[in-house]
């Protein structure tokens, strides 16, 4: 296959392997899939090129991927055929007059965040500076601060879609209401190219942010406690609880409101002396650099479940055994468990309002394991099962549900967990954008 009829088309790049800036196009985040190579890359510079590349792929048969931020858990933002990588639509603009705020649809966080600062306004956005907002808002998008705002795709008005017959249509609740609808939550590659998004901002709140840390003995008791604070906390209160195989216990949160607030809402957590407390009043700005999320890199996994209430004492007894026995692997992400306080904002819609269907969540179970791509095929397989065996274990005190944006491609009953009720209409949308499945991957609607 020759490229070069592509190449003549556009005003961006095509890129095939050995190219400079042909790895940094195509890599993706999660090594897992490093092996994955793709036959060319275009660094789209317009929604034009978009239009081309898809017409194109079409006309050639070669399979086609769109990648923002490349951050996929499983590796769908990239494939053996045509990536269309949309990092050149990355343009923000802000109407201070009403807060709309339209991003270019290869947009990353640390852009975003930048361009918003200036006007002290925001919306849910993602905590990892290289991830995109096309990912994030077509997956649902659960941010640090949705328990207040609400889901990213919450504060959507309107995005342009580029769809499998080249054609361009712009979606909102009044046009292509359908489409809208299945774009706020149904799934990133599913039924088209998004290249822009237009969001409804509002002003930033002064907020205060807390890391506590616990030995490893207090695991069971400072979880059960955690979550009942977090289930009577008001909606300006986010908690995430983490269990870590290095044996430490973690909360951070962030709080719409003032340290002293703060402190009064912790005060049981607090009395039980953990060996780091820091709640510090900040700005909206700091508070966003507080919980910027770092990683070794490598390869990972992840499954999630949902619950609608705490869990009780014997599934946390679960989480922390399994997390005590994390078989080990090269990479210092190690594994663990975390709950997200969910709820709040999130939960005010129905669960057919939008695609994301998890509107009666409390917390997400997040359970993760990671290792290096120099480890062997033993550490793999073991850390995989242990995955496994977890995930199937806390299943006994959870819902059958999982969050799309930490997608697991090994998820069994994937259609139901990460759509609910929403299956069907997404189907029929499906049919109507993409009657012949030219966005396809493994778990595509």
């Amino acid at each position: 296959m020759t490229f070069d009829g592509l190449a003549a088309r556009v005003r961006g790049r095509v890129l095939l392997p050995g190219d400079d800036g042909f790895t940094t196009s195509s890599k993706p985040f999660n090594e897992r899939y490093a092996g994955i190579v793709p036959a060319a890359v275009l660094s789209a510079k317009s929604t034009e090129d978009v239009v081309t590349a898809i017409t194109w792929a079409r006309e050639n048969d070669v399979p086609l991927v769109a990648r923002g931020g490349g951050h996929s858990y499983a590796g769908t933002s990239v494939s053996t055929g045509l990536v269309l990588d949309l990092r050149g639509l990355d343009q923000v603009h802000v109407d201070p007059d009403t807060a709309l705020v339209t991003v270019g649809g290869g947009t990353r966080m640390r852009a975003l965040y930048e361009a918003l600062r200036p006007h002290d306004i925001t919306f849910p956005l993602g905590n990892s500076d290289e991830v995109a907002i096309g990912g994030l808002t077509l997956g649902g998008g659960v941010a640090a601060v949705s328990r207040a705002f609400g889901l990213t795709c919450d504060s959507l008005v309107s995005t342009d879609v580029v769809l499998a017959d080249g054609s361009e249509v712009t979606c909102s609740a009044a046009e292509n209401s359908d489409l809208f609808w299945a774009c706020r939550g149904g799934g990133g590659g599913n039924f088209g190219v998004n290249t822009s998004f237009t969001f409804q901002a509002r002003p930033v709140v002064d907020s205060a942010t807390c890391l506590l840390l616990w030995e490893w003995e207090q695991a069971i008791d400072v979880v059960l406690l955690a979550q009942e604070i977090q289930r009577t906390a008001p909606d300006a209160l986010a908690l995430r609880i983490g269990l870590t195989s290095t044996g430490m216990v973690s909360l951070i949160g962030w709080h719409l409101g003032s340290a002293d607030e703060l402190r009064a809402l912790l005060a049981p957590l607090t009395g039980t002396r953990p060996f780091r407390c820091d709640i510090e009043d900040r700005t909206y700005w700091e508070a966003v650099e507080y919980v910027h999320h770092e990683t070794a890199g490598g390869a990972f996994a992840g499954r999630t479940r949902t619950t609608s209430v705490p869990l009780p004492e014997e599934g946390v007894r679960t989480l922390v055994a399994a997390v005590g026995k994390w078989p080990g692997s090269g990479n210092p992400d190690g594994g663990g468990a975390a709950l997200f306080g969910w709820g709040g904002a999130i939960n005010a819609l129905s669960p057919t309002e939008t695609a994301f269907p998890h509107r009666d969540a409390l917390f997400l179970v997040s359970l993760d394991t990671s290792w290096m791509p120099s480890d062997g095929p033993q550490v793999v397989c073991d850390n995989l099962e242990w995955l496994t065996t977890l995930h199937e274990d806390i299943g006994e005190h959870t819902d059958n549900a999982s969050y799309l944006n930490f997608t697991d491609p090994d998820l069994p009953d994937w259609r139901q967990a990460y759509h609910g009720p929403n299956l069907a209409r997404l189907a029929e949308v499906k049919r109507r954008y993409d009657p012949d499945r030219f966005f396809e991957f493994s778990q595509a609607i």
